[in-house]
């Protein structure tokens, strides 16, 4: 485990560098077709580094946003809470802020930038559907993304996501109606199809940033559930009742799909072959696999 959480604190920084090289490069390109040069692109790199920093301290509350969740006090839903905060003691690490996201479908999720920093949020339906221990055993397995570090490289992940959207939409805009700088090459075939490339490759490229997220960080985090709670079966539990309760999210959004523990989109052959999650189907059958291990 504790390689593990070597490995995504390096992980942090590979997905950092490549997000700066990713934005230097295509603005780079962009600033060459607009102005014949790249004079633009020591700025441009200049403000997606600070763009990659803003990411790294707001992309929680950004997720948060997102998803709708509200934060709740322990008066609010005691039992939520005060599952989240044994679980805390129990892992020895700062009680994270709770929220509840007011949604039917079953699901849950982890962000933030550091275990001190950290937010777990879980749907009304989840909260309805489990039993005590369920519900404990699936916060334990949010809290262990809190412990391997998950939380970081999914935050990480998460402003490279948003990011690559938000170049595709500029680019879009300015191949459309901003025009091109360059006499020789107002209304050109290169710079249209400069930018239709750049605009197509953007989600598939967010889309590859999310496989990034190894699966078998889920993997990880529900053998950490098993070996917190010393109760594997929970976990089991409740992942069957995923599996057979389970629905898309009334807000979904694919850059935060793989925070969940189970894939929030609608299904369909386009999210199940760029699926961040390993079938529920596959965790419950290594958790048994491994139940005298925890």
């Amino acid at each position: 485990m504790y390689s593990a959480i070597a490995a995504n604190k390096r992980n942090t920084m590979y997905i950092m560098v490549a997000f700066v090289a990713i934005i230097g490069a295509i603005g780079w390109a962009f600033s060459y077709i607009m102005y014949g040069n790249s004079s633009l692109a020591p700025i441009i790199i200049i403000v997606a580094a600070l763009y990659a920093l803003i990411q790294y301290f707001a992309a929680g509350k950004l997720a948060v946003a997102t998803t709708g969740a509200v934060e709740v006090e322990k008066r609010d839903n005691p039992r939520f809470y005060r599952i989240v905060e044994n679980l805390a003691i129990t892992t020895g690490i700062n009680t994270p802020r709770v929220y509840i996201i007011n949604d039917p479908a079953p699901n849950a999720f982890a962000t933030g930038r550091d275990p001190k920093h950290a937010i777990v949020a879980a749907t009304s339906g989840l909260l309805d559907l489990m039993d005590d221990s369920e519900l404990e055993a699936v916060m334990a397995h949010e809290m262990g993304h809190v412990q391997n570090y998950d939380i970081r490289v999914s935050m990480i992940a998460f402003g490279l996501v948003s990011a690559i959207g938000l170049i595709s939409d500029i680019v879009l805009r300015t191949m459309f109606f901003g025009g091109d700088r360059r006499d020789s090459n107002n209304n050109s075939p290169v710079m249209f199809i400069i930018g239709l490339v750049v605009v197509i490759l953007a989600p598939i490229a967010a889309l590859m940033v999310q496989m990034a997220i190894s699966r078998q960080r889920e993997y990880l985090a529900d053998a950490t559930s098993a070996m917190t709670t010393r109760n594997p079966e929970a976990m089991e539990s409740a992942l069957a009742k995923l599996e057979q309760f389970g629905r898309p999210m009334q807000k979904q959004s694919t850059s935060t799909a793989h925070l969940f523990i189970a894939n929030p989109l609608k299904p369909g052959g386009f999210n199940k072959l760029f699926s961040t999650h390993p079938p529920l189907q596959d965790r419950i059958d290594r958790l048994r696999k491994n139940e005298g291990k925890f």
